[in-house]
């Protein structure tokens, strides 16, 4: 990919999650609006779920762009066969998901079993959604790929209002989401489609591919969302109320710069040197300053932006929520490039860096924003150690050896 495709493939997906962004955004804000401070947390915490459980998703997505993008000669084997495997992965993990009913909701402290149940039935479309975006970016159809990544926003954020509008709770808003997540799947129809002559390849390097890569976003999503879990666990409603606003500012920062893994994964899978992944780091690291030093030097407007005067308790310390996000975009791109490399023991960094958090957070005692302190500066030490040590095993000799 020349310098002026990359520019032009990174705008087009940049833009394209930008937009998801601030519609994702922008039904966070409609939540925060329509819901109490206790449903608001409760939504929060159910959102947590969704996105540690959609780890599957990704998962497929990574293994199939990656083997794609290695393999372009085999792109209508590899489609072909990823379709036949997508629908049954996707029924299995709604199926756990709304089954695990019985363990979060009192956990969570929900009002209803169902609220769960409704979030197993989003992890049907969002994991079959997964398998179209690994196509479309695995082969560079940006376009494609934009396509998905809009219906994902625009189907949260006009399913997911419908329901609280319904029902102006939780779980009449994971009612809303789980209807609504069938938007981008209807936007990727045709990405999972090949010839009928088509040869299969072996569905074993695929799904073995697919169950590591599944491992380590899994360990990293539970990372970035165990605040938010801890937060519904250890503060009372309202103080849990408050967190989950300050985890708007959390996630819009964390979600800005996730364009960059996106452009750069196919890259990243077939430089076996430095520079596409210092580059990534730095274009994550720079964008998440630009947020961090807007919100220290407009925390009203912030305030306006999670929620409003009934969250004015934080306003001030939105910044540390934004911090924490930039931190966080940083691992992920790391842990992208771990998946890219097909690099091991970065699951088993991210599971050390979590044991820790609830450590400090059960030593602790933290108030509301000094539990955001102790994410942020743990997931530091863990992006540093990410950075830090690939860089080191390259001068060793084993390094020489192929990927």
């Amino acid at each position: 990919m020349t310098r002026q495709d990359l520019t032009r493939s990174g705008a087009l997906v940049a833009v394209a999650m930008l937009l998801m962004s601030v519609v994702t955004y922008a039904y966070n804000l409609v939540a925060a609006r329509i819901l109490i401070p206790a449903e608001f947390g409760a939504l929060t915490a159910l959102l947590s779920i969704i996105l540690i459980a959609n780890v599957v998703a990704l998962g497929i997505q990574a293994a199939i762009a990656r083997h794609i993008a290695i393999h372009p000669e085999q792109t209508d084997a590899i489609t072909k066969t990823t379709s036949r495997v997508a629908v049954a992965i996707s029924v299995m993990i709604g199926a756990a998901v709304a089954a695990s009913t019985v363990i979060f909701t009192p956990l969570l402290n929900l009002d209803s079993h169902l609220a769960v149940v409704y979030c197993g039935a989003m992890m049907v479309p969002l994991t079959i959604m997964g398998a179209q975006a690994g196509v479309a970016q695995g082969s560079g159809k940006w376009w494609r790929l934009s396509l998905l990544y809009l219906g994902s926003g625009f189907g949260r954020l006009f399913g997911g209002t419908i329901g609280m509008l319904i029902d102006p709770t939780a779980t009449g808003a994971m009612f809303g989401l789980a209807i609504g997540g069938w938007l981008p799947v209807i936007a990727g129809i045709g990405l999972l489609r090949t010839p009928a002559e088509t040869e299969m390849t072996s569905r074993k390097p695929l799904v073995a591919e697919t169950f590591s890569a599944s491992l380590t976003l899994f360990a990293y999503f539970t990372l970035s969302n165990l605040d938010a879990l801890l937060g519904r666990s250890v503060f009372d409603a309202h103080d849990s109320g408050l967190y989950a606003a300050g985890l708007i500012m959390t996630k819009s920062a964390l979600f800005l710069p996730q364009f960059v893994s996106v452009v750069f994964f196919p890259m990243l899978a077939r430089d076996s040197g430095q520079r596409s992944r210092l580059t990534a780091v730095s274009l994550v690291a720079g964008f998440g300053a630009v947020a961090v030093v807007g919100v220290a030097l407009l925390p009203d407007l912030a305030l306006v932006l999670v929620g409003g005067d009934k969250y004015a308790e934080i306003s001030g310390k939105l910044w540390i929520f934004a911090m924490t996000g930039t931190v966080l975009a940083i691992v992920y791109v790391l842990v992208f490039d771990a998946l890219a490399r097909r690099v091991t023991g970065v699951a088993a960094m991210l599971w050390l860096t979590t044991t820790i958090i609830v450590g400090l957070t059960v030593w602790l005692q933290p108030a509301t924003w000094q539990l955001s302190v102790i994410v942020s500066a743990t997931s530091a030490m863990c992006a540093l150690a990410l950075l830090v040590i690939p860089i080191l095993q390259a001068k060793s000799p084993e390094s020489t050896q192929s990927r």
